[in-house]
């Protein structure tokens, strides 16, 4: 069995050997205040590399959906510094931090999010639109080519499976060729076929295309589709795999008593 390398060993270590698409450095998050706060984040200090796909994982309250929004600036550290490539978000003020997340970060969320009124295309360039910029128009027909999505374009969320719809909020996501991609529980409300579809295209995207992908599950199988999975309990990342199986992730939470 592949070993976790201790947090421990690694914390005052350089960040990242290779270049990092974001980072979090001594990364508090305390939620609530006296007796009844709850420290989510306890000085987490990890790197992910650009053109990689990483996985977090960890048993529920482990701290992995908090350092993804922290991570992705949906929420605001309590101390501590967030990194994506070389911008610190903790510097920025609101309007310069949603200009960051609309043209540098892309997101794909368990439920979707997309439009109902809107048809496919409009969805996957929706991002685009709203910061007033044009298409790339090949490299919207590379996206939907790959995704399979040519015969739907014209269809609305409500007319589409639920594959179907996670891989328009997918190509939404990829629409801006954004640095990094955050996925929260991609796959959560698709069935195994559905999932290992959209999985295959994240993968894609970082093997063919260069993308850096982040993306919290709890599944092992869905982790193995990444280059490597961090694990985190009680707010601290507690090791990590590098090259995973799903058996290796399955025998890491059961050490983690998940």
């Amino acid at each position: 069995m592949q070993p976790l390398t201790p947090q421990s060993e690694r914390e005052r270590a350089p960040v990242a050997a290779a270049p990092a698409a974001a980072q979090a450095i001594d990364a508090v998050k305390v939620y609530g205040r006296g007796e009844t706060a709850v420290r989510a984040l306890d000085g987490i200090n990890v790197a992910f590399e650009a053109a990689r796909f990483t996985a977090i994982m960890g048993p529920s309250g482990s701290g992995k959906s908090t350092l993804m929004h922290c991570l992705a600036g949906l929420d605001r550290l309590t101390s501590g510094r967030v990194l994506i490539g070389d911008t610190d978000l903790g510097a920025l003020d609101d309007r310069a931090l949603t200009i960051l997340r609309r043209d540098q970060v892309g997101f794909v969320f368990q439920q979707f999010n997309l439009v109902p009124t809107l048809t496919a295309q409009e969805n996957l360039t929706l991002p685009l639109d709203l910061a007033g910029r044009q298409p790339d128009k090949a490299w919207l027909d590379t996206v939907v080519s790959t995704l399979g999505l040519g015969d739907r374009l014209k269809h609305k969320p409500s007319e589409l499976s639920g594959g179907q719809q996670q891989r328009v909020a997918v190509g939404r996501a990829l629409a801006t060729r954004p640095a990094i991609i955050f996925a929260d529980e991609p796959t959560g409300n698709l069935d195994s076929h559905a999932g290992a579809e959209v999985l295959e295209f994240l993968q894609k995207s970082v093997q063919s295309w260069g993308q850096t992908v982040v993306m919290v599950t709890h599944d092992p199988l869905g982790a193995s589709f990444a280059d490597r999975v961090v694990f985190l309990a009680d707010g601290k990342v507690v090791g990590e795999l590098v090259s995973p199986t799903p058996d290796l992730v399955l025998e890491q939470m059961k050490q983690l008593g998940s």
